[in-house]
């Protein structure tokens, strides 16, 4: 089992018992104490759960916990369609692109339907559906197959293997956090797989992510702050947040939610 195996697991058995010791943990992975209370260092330092003496403990909210597509796209509408928007801005007739599955790109499929002979290839059920029921002949959409994920993602070593051979003008990246120590980062250890590869075959990467993702650390980090070379986010993110990722990225656009 690797590390981050292993610690996808202790954070399921901390979650479902309320806490976990060191001795317990070690026999049942059947590694060292010191192994354990490595893994227990790594997650306590991402905020993942609170270390205690002999072993660990949770904490609330749980970054390894992936809420639904339904329950994620009630926040921050009103943030997002404006990301949404100034994210098509982006994209011009004939762009070959990828979406990220996310309710943010959801929203940006959208306001994508009406873009001429668009390419787009895609992990997420909803932005496929969003083209398919838009029904242009002279738009090609790909689904990448896969597992499919409470957040209606498809991932797994099928959607890698898909991704693996294309190559595309820019994708689009929806995320669950960013920081500055983990970059941005994902609940789902597959789907962090399938963005990589995302962002592997796209020439230019661009996130979207609202100021409530600042500060927010998911189980698996994606790829650092600086590999995107535009951030869209909102006017809620403080200074200080804007102030790294302008040091980061090539271009941060600040929308107004108004």
């Amino acid at each position: 089992m690797l590390a981050q195996q292993r610690q996808a697991a202790i954070l399921d058995r901390v979650r479902a018992a309320g806490g976990v010791r060191v001795s317990e943990l070690a026999a049942e992975y059947g590694v060292s104490d010191m192994t354990i209370r490595r893994d227990l260092e790594s997650l306590a330092d991402r905020g993942l759960l609170a270390k205690v003496h002999g072993g660990a403990t949770t904490v609330s909210p749980g970054s390894a916990h992936e809420p639904g597509f339904a329950a994620k796209s009630v926040r921050q509408r009103v943030e997002k369609a404006a990301m949404a928007m100034r994210a098509a801005a982006l994209v011009s007739p004939g762009d070959a692109i990828a979406l990220s599955a996310g309710t943010t790109t959801a929203g940006l499929a959208q306001r994508l339907v009406d873009v001429p002979s668009l390419t787009v290839v895609t992990n997420s059920i909803p932005v496929a559906d969003v083209f398919y029921r838009a029904g242009r002949p002279d738009q090609t959409v790909v689904l990448t197959g896969g597992t499919r994920t409470p957040s209606d993602a498809l991932v797994g070593p099928v959607a890698v293997a898909a991704i693996g051979t294309l190559h595309l003008d820019m994708l689009f990246l929806g995320v669950h956090g960013m920081s500055e120590r983990a970059g941005y980062t994902t609940p789902n250890l597959m789907e962090a797989d399938v963005n990589r590869a995302l962002v592997e075959a796209a020439e230019r990467l661009v996130v979207l992510a609202d100021h409530t993702k600042w500060g927010t650390v998911g189980i698996s980090s994606i790829v650092p702050l600086d590999r995107a070379h535009v951030v869209i986010t909102d006017e809620g993110l403080d200074e200080t947040a804007r102030a790294i990722l302008e040091e980061q990225v090539e271009e941060l656009m600040v929308v107004s939610a108004q």
